[in-house]
């Protein structure tokens, strides 16, 4: 199981235990770190899908600022082109109806909508918008069109242009086709389509990866909770074959090394309890002498530290988790103390069903409850359901635990009672095989101020 751990390690774990959150010095979280994704499949979907934005806003720019800028400027061009080249053609009619026929057949070469309206006025020029290719139109026609002019946008995204001539004002609407290339708009389309099916591939490979790790930390966590944890199918990438393959190996070397301890274990209770129980024989033969008394003292003593160690060391044994109703485990626990002749009051919670080792449990509370009759006239029981679990609480009106003792009596073998006579207080057992039961649950047990005036037990049990 690896090194021991000093008494200085463990005054120091003991006392990070009881400080509240508060006070530890816990660096606050970045704003971009509570921003972008907590778990794994949220982070490597994002490192897949911000290359890919990436490389579609600089395609765009690229797109946009470039190839889209030299093709309108090329449509607008054209347009401004076609009427210099109708205005000189104008130049050569030699009378109105010819002129009719010119912008007739004009029209239809080129697409444009081009009217006369003969002795108007060009109103004034409105003021500019801005846009780019009413930017282009202007250009274009102070280089190719040397008379004055004006420039509407329509609601239709098409221009009219009119020139003034001296016949009149040339109305020219140019149709939004002339002026607009279809590309833009198959870019974008080719632009999100593509990144929503790299996206989806994305998602499917990446779900088969996760579940993976997401399997393999259920297991893990079951397994902390003292649950069955069955073989399961290894799969994924290679990294997570090996994480699974080592997880298995663990539980399976630890569960071995916990059912040889026990083993073990039971071997010395049976070697120490035959030559006790042969002290104990010649002892009460030797008759009721002043120092025979002592020896009888210290063999109890001896023998009660057996039992609660090999009660310590059973709390670590192989029983299996089954499904428990926690309400009727309080009830019955709490028959047995009131059976003994102690006063207790319980408060189940409605029925609670979840995976633990109920006799396991039971030796948990009875230890806790043990102390609390020990020590108090009255002990109440009651179990309350909260968001991740169910705290079980033992209060008791006794006289209590000062907060700088607390986390050492959870330490094997450490008693408050300097007399060490195991008559009033045992071996210094029962609190530390209480945590170390609610601990192979996953969960733990906090000492804490009563509201009954005395101590309370909190035995905290995760889902």
């Amino acid at each position: 199981m690896g090194r021991g751990v000093t008494a200085r390690e463990m005054d120091l774990q003991e006392a990070a235990t009881q400080l509240p959150e508060s006070d530890l010095d816990v660096p606050r979280e970045a704003w971009i770190k509570r921003v972008l994704p907590r778990t794994m499949f949220g982070r490597s979907l994002l490192i897949v899908v911000m290359p890919l934005i990436l490389l579609q806003a600089i395609a765009a720019w690229v797109f946009y600022d470039r190839h889209w800028t030299a093709v309108s400027w090329r449509l607008s061009t054209g347009v401004v082109g076609d009427i210099g080249l109708l205005i000189e053609a104008m130049q050569l009619a030699v009378s109105p109806s010819e002129t009719s026929r010119l912008l007739e057949r004009a029209g239809a070469q080129t697409d444009l909508g081009l009217t006369i309206g003969r002795d108007e006025v060009l109103p004034p020029a409105t003021p500019a918008t801005g846009r780019l290719i009413e930017d282009q139109l202007n250009q274009a026609m102070q280089g190719h069109v040397n008379l004055p002019y004006r420039i509407d946008l329509l609601d239709d995204g098409g221009v009219e242009i009119k020139v003034q001539l001296a016949q009149g004002v040339l109305t020219v609407d140019v149709p939004r086709n002339r002026l607009y290339s279809s590309t833009t708009y198959i870019f974008v389309m080719w632009m999100v389509g593509s990144s929503l099916v790299l996206l989806a591939v994305a998602t499917v490979f990446l779900r088969n990866q996760v579940k993976s790790l997401r399997r393999l930390a259920e297991a893990a966590d079951s397994f902390g909770k003292g649950r069955s944890v069955p073989i399961f199918k290894v799969e994924g990438a290679v990294e997570v074959r090996r994480a699974a393959i080592a997880f298995m190996t663990m539980r399976d070397r630890l569960q071995r090394q916990i059912r040889q301890r026990t083993q073990m274990l039971a071997g010395v209770s049976h070697d120490l309890r035959t030559p006790l129980t042969r002290i104990r024989l010649a002892l009460e033969l030797l008759g009721n002498d002043s120092a025979v008394e002592e020896l009888k003292s210290d063999v109890a003593e001896m023998e009660h530290m057996v039992h609660g160690y090999l009660d310590f060391v059973r709390g670590e044994g192989s029983e299996a988790s089954v499904e428990t109703d926690i309400a009727l485990l309080l009830e019955d626990i709490a028959g047995d103390v009131r059976r003994e002749g102690t006063p207790l009051t319980v408060t189940a919670p409605p029925e609670y069903v979840m995976p633990v080792r109920p006799n396991a449990l039971r030796r948990c509370l009875d230890n806790l409850i043990s102390n609390a009759r020990r020590h108090g006239t009255r002990i109440w029981l009651s179990g309350i359901v909260v968001a991740d679990g169910i705290d079980i609480l033992v209060d008791d009106d006794g006289p209590g635990i000062s907060p700088a003792d607390r986390g050492r009596v959870f330490r094997a073998f450490v008693r408050l009672d300097s007399s060490r006579n195991p008559s009033t207080g045992g071996v210094g057992l029962g609190l530390t095989i209480a945590r170390d039961v609610a601990r192979s649950h996953g969960g733990d047990v906090r000492l804490e101020d009563s509201p009954q005036g005395g101590l309370r037990a909190r035995v905290h049990l995760p889902k």
